[in-house]
């Protein structure tokens, strides 16, 4: 078969390099200038390693990724970084079960409490059922009403803004089920592991179009009518079948052919941008070799602040240390539309009441926005994911928001990727 694929993320990574393993014939089209999707990296002319726009790395368990890596041979690391919470003012790692029994702000009964219920989350997995529940209401009720306060809640307000109140508990244990005190990363940055990908799957016969928009997607007489655009002119390919691997939102932009009912569904989906501004420092931020920081403070500018050089070698960013100051917002929020000098002057105050003098030793700093990150995931969700085969004969949907319970992340990408071309190849 001759097949399509929309998106050059590792949802259409996978599916590609499964499918031209198989024998057929694929092409992938990405508008951006590199393949990654919300991996893809940059590269200052001074760093050994590319760096990703948006913070990634891999849990051990991420077993989709890391066995894709170890087919095509690239190099994975594996470190165990120090992960820890904001509170009062305090920093406090909490990423073992230890760390938990000792966290000081709450009494031993509380962290125990806190502790059964992240553990029977931990180790329990059924999640099917905590789908019906929500966890603003529910992890108060387990837990506790200070620990919920004084953690949880304070990060599912700065994750989901608006929307805390309506995320289900499923959502809440994925998180907690998946992570490893252990983290992976590829070797010399996720975009040198997409270009790997995308070699592998160029020399298996692939064809990859980078810097190419699709202006439309028709279902004509058992085939598949892709348009892009070229200039000022459109040309038209005709496949056999078609992959969609971008949000929701731009698949209804460039399907007029769906159905309204459909649509509708589509359109009842909700998701957050991710605005990530990356600084380059001359001297580490955290003194306490802080990796993650998980800001539990409702009033907060910034929802996680991760040092990437607490992870990675700072050898390889030509012995830079590199911070991500991440959000989850809004796409109407006007730090969208703001420079990278604005964002940082609103979260100065706050950056200070960690490192006072952080900005004295400031390179330079990025900003990175994506209008599509994160999606909000309700009570009930499974009722709301739309299925792979779409109602246009021969094109099939593919994307983040169907990679659930799980959280957005390269692996479930790769793994809805892989789902995808077994359902073609069925």
């Amino acid at each position: 078969m001759n097949i399509a694929i929309i998106g050059a993320g590792f949802t259409g990574l996978a599916a590609g390099f499964a499918l031209i393993q198989n024998g057929h014939s694929v092409t992938i089209f990405e508008k951006d200038i590199a393949p990654g999707g919300l991996a893809i990296g940059y590269k200052e002319k001074e760093w050994e390693w590319t760096l990703e726009k948006h913070y990634h790395h891999w849990f051990t368990n991420d077993n989709s990724v890391l066995s894709l890596a170890e087919r095509i041979n690239y190099p994975v690391l594996i470190k165990r970084p120090k992960t820890s919470v904001y509170v009062n003012r305090h920093i406090y790692q909490l990423d073992s079960p230890s760390a938990v029994l000792r966290f000081p702000e709450l009494s031993f009964g509380q962290r125990l409490r806190m502790s059964t219920v992240l553990g029977l989350l931990k180790f329990s997995p059924i999640w099917k059922p905590l789908e019906r529940f929500n966890a603003a209401t529910t992890l108060p009720s387990a837990m506790g009403k200070k620990p919920y306060e004084m953690i949880w809640e304070p990060l599912l307000i700065n994750k989901f803004g608006a929307f805390a109140d309506d995320v289900s508990l499923a959502w809440f244990w994925a998180r907690i089920y998946k992570r490893t005190p252990s983290l992976a990363y590829p070797e010399q940055g996720f975009l040198a592991f997409a270009s790997a990908l995308t070699e592998s799957f160029s020399t298996h016969g692939g064809t990859l179009h980078l810097k190419t928009e699709i202006e439309s997607l028709l279902s004509e007489k058992a085939k598949v009518e892709v348009a892009i655009k070229k200039g000022k002119k459109t040309e038209k390919h005709i496949f056999d079948k078609a992959i969609v691997t971008v949000p929701s939102a731009l698949f209804l932009n460039i399907a007029p052919q769906l159905p309204s009912s459909y649509q509708a569904s589509l359109g009842k989906l909700k998701s957050l941008g991710a605005i990530n501004l990356i600084l380059r420092l001359g001297k580490p931020f955290f003194t306490d070799n802080t990796y993650w920081l998980s800001v539990c403070d409702k009033k907060s500018p910034i929802m996680a602040i991760v040092e990437h050089t607490h992870f990675m070698d700072k050898k390889y960013y030509n012995n830079e240390h590199i911070l991500y100051l991440g959000n989850y917002l809004p796409r109407d929020h006007t730090f969208f539309t703001q420079t990278e000098e604005e964002i940082l002057n609103a979260y100065d105050p706050f950056l200070k009441t960690i490192n006072p003098t952080y900005k004295t030793t400031l390179i330079g700093m990025k900003a990175f926005k994506a209008p599509f990150a994160q999606p909000v995931i309700p009570v009930n969700y499974s009722r709301m994911i739309p299925g792979m085969q779409t109602p246009l004969p021969n094109v099939f949907l593919a994307n983040i928001d169907q990679v659930y319970p799980w959280d957005r992340g390269t692996n479930y990408a790769v793994e809805l990727g892989e789902k995808v071309a077994q359902l073609i190849r069925n």
